[in-house]
């Protein structure tokens, strides 16, 4: 099972705010212990809304909107995909995930459980996927 430890934006993340060598060693030293139990696949922060855009859709029309975008508690800053052998396994390592704010302010977390191509029907786009060597398709 894969989850998306997803790191919610915050004003200072939005701002530009690098965090400070603590935050990054204990980021770090998290990430080190999930390589060591072979949970990480992946983990990265994201720039800022401004540097970003938007495709909002209606019907087959998409329109194109250029960051930044002002909800900041519903953007990302950053991710980490894990694969677990179970929720609880996943749910007791995410329990460990250090503040992701600046200088221990309010920060957030969302985890997601990432869909895999066995959790679709048969299909003939479902093995276009799995042709592909799209991430999580077993052939």
């Amino acid at each position: 099972m894969r989850f998306m430890i997803i790191v919610k934006a915050t004003k200072d993340s939005e701002a530009g705010v690098m965090p400070e060598e603590k935050l990054i060693a204990e980021m770090a030293s998290y990430h080190e212990e999930l390589a060591k139990a072979g949970m990480l696949l992946d983990a990265s922060g994201l720039q800022s809304s401004a540097k970003g855009w938007r495709i909002k859709y209606s019907g087959a029309k998409g329109t194109f909107v250029d960051g930044p975008f002002t909800e900041t508690k519903e953007l990302v800053a950053g991710y980490t995909l894990i694969q677990a052998r179970s929720r609880e396994e996943a749910i007791e390592w995410t329990k460990r995930f250090p503040n992701p704010a600046v200088d221990g302010k309010e920060g957030e977390i969302e985890v997601r459980q990432v869909f895999e191509l066995e959790d679709f029907g048969p299909s003939d786009a479902i093995e276009r996927f799995r042709d592909m060597g799209v991430s999580g398709a077993k052939k």
